[in-house]
């Protein structure tokens, strides 16, 4: 499987119409698609599919033609998400009428090379599975877990509460066993994996 972590743009054109497709990471998929809304008023469709991991590992995807005729639009996007195995990302073609009719056959193809070419330009990355964690510590020892965190490049929150601090983060399994072993040196702690 495969994924990305930034957002890329392609342009295809099919008889006088405009394809203009966007993939992004899932995370950004609702913003993205509300910003393209508000930036493409003459814009005929905004025809999107997804697919994510929910919490027990299962591929969740859905899609949307955008009142393309139903089948045409929606569906070619997600079977291209799905023969590049992407996961955890979003595809979304913005569509400009050019006058001239598709077609079913025609706008199934327009949709699959608007999708196949922001595909194209995309740097994607090999998908890996972490589990979402969280942990309650003291305040003294933040500087510490920060530490832990930016040496390891890995990315997390925090939220004060009280004289605690809650970190939120993401661990693969050897990242997992290296935090294991960082935390032997602090009191017991309050590990919640979500």
């Amino acid at each position: 499987m495969q994924t990305l972590t930034q957002i890329f743009q392609s342009q295809t054109e099919v008889k006088k119409s405009t394809f203009i497709s966007f993939l992004c990471p899932f995370v950004e998929f609702k913003n993205l698609l509300q910003n393209l809304k508000n930036q493409h008023p003459k814009a005929v469709h905004f025809v999107y599919a997804y697919r994510i991991l929910n919490e027990l590992n299962q591929a969740i995807e859905n899609k949307s033609d955008d009142q393309e005729p139903k089948g045409t639009a929606g569906m070619p996007l997600l079977s291209i998400l799905r023969a590049y195995e992407l996961i955890n990302a979003a595809v979304i073609v913005v569509r400009y009428f050019g006058g001239i009719k598709l077609g079913r056959g025609g706008l199934v193809k327009a949709y699959s090379e608007a999708a196949s070419a922001v595909i194209y330009k995309a740097v994607l990355i090999p998908f890996e599975l972490k589990k979402q964690m969280q942990i309650s510590i003291e305040l003294k020892n933040l500087g510490r877990f920060e530490h832990f965190f930016k040496s390891n490049f890995l990315k997390f929150q925090r939220e004060f509460k009280d004289k605690k601090v809650i970190l939120k983060f993401h661990l693969n399994e050897n990242e997992e066993q290296k935090f294991e072993s960082f935390c032997k040196d602090f009191e017991p702690l309050e590990k919640i994996i979500l």
